[in-house]
């Protein structure tokens, strides 16, 4: 494990599901990302072999599983082939550690799409843990607002029952995603909500300690708390355990 030196993660989820803005708040950064290929050269275009670095924190590798959420069969196969290679790979510095799987709230109407229930029914990531994540959980905001103008609240004056409602929905979502994902041959380890994530000033604690606690090795979780950058409190706490 101490020759493992920096952790890598698996990225995948459908278009404009927020996820280069989420890497970007877990490395405290508003740059894009470098993108390298297998044999270390920059590249202005990527596949799912490529790694994301970003210069503000080199600990963290990233992978773009690339499109196979459109429904492409041959890119799932590739993602597919990725996943087994880099989750046994003896080749220690190239190991996906971790799966961040992004499910946007934008498109709560189509909460699971086939693509989704294919890669987990199908897709056996042995010890790399899964997680989902449900971002943009603010787009709620404009469904909560609507809900109460509908039971006949003035919204000027309750933005309480604004921000209630919101969580209320974002709940309800959760649950529901959840509810259906575990029903699934391979289901996630874990569930994070995300929100205002746009926001350069947007934590990513939870997301770091629920990936964290997912992980089955605890030189990984040392690994993960260690590299990141959100929480000086999450670094005691495992320091502390340790």
């Amino acid at each position: 494990m101490k020759n493992i030196k920096r952790f890598r993660i698996l990225v995948m989820g459908r278009a404009n599901a927020g996820k280069t803005t989420i890497l970007q708040r877990v490395c405290n950064s508003t740059d894009k990302p470098e993108i390298f290929d297998v044999e270390g050269n920059k590249r202005g275009y990527h596949d799912i072999t490529h790694e994301f670095v970003f210069k503000s924190n080199p600990g963290f590798v990233f992978h773009d599983s690339c499109g196979f959420e459109a429904g492409s069969t041959k890119q799932f196969e590739q993602m597919k082939e990725f996943v087994v290679d880099r989750a046994t790979t003896g080749r220690v510095n190239e190991r996906v550690h971790a799966i961040w799987f992004c499910i946007p709230m934008t498109d709560y109407h189509r909460t699971i799409t086939a693509a989704e229930e294919k890669f987990f029914n199908e897709c056996d990531t042995g010890h790399v843990p899964v997680m989902v994540l449900l971002t943009k959980c603010d787009s709620l905001e404009v469904d909560a607002i609507q809900e109460l103008q509908d039971e006949g609240l003035e919204i000027e004056e309750a933005p309480e029952k604004i921000a209630g409602k919101e969580r209320e929905l974002v709940g309800k979502w959760h649950a529901h995603i959840k509810r259906e994902l575990d029903k699934c041959r391979y289901p996630p380890k874990g569930y994070v909500t995300l929100q205002e994530m746009h926001q350069e000033s947007a934590d990513c604690t939870v997301l770091m300690q629920s990936t964290a606690n997912v992980m089955n090795e605890e030189g990984l979780q040392m690994l993960l708390v260690s590299t990141q950058q959100s929480s000086i409190r999450l670094c005691i706490e495992y320091a502390v355990r340790k």
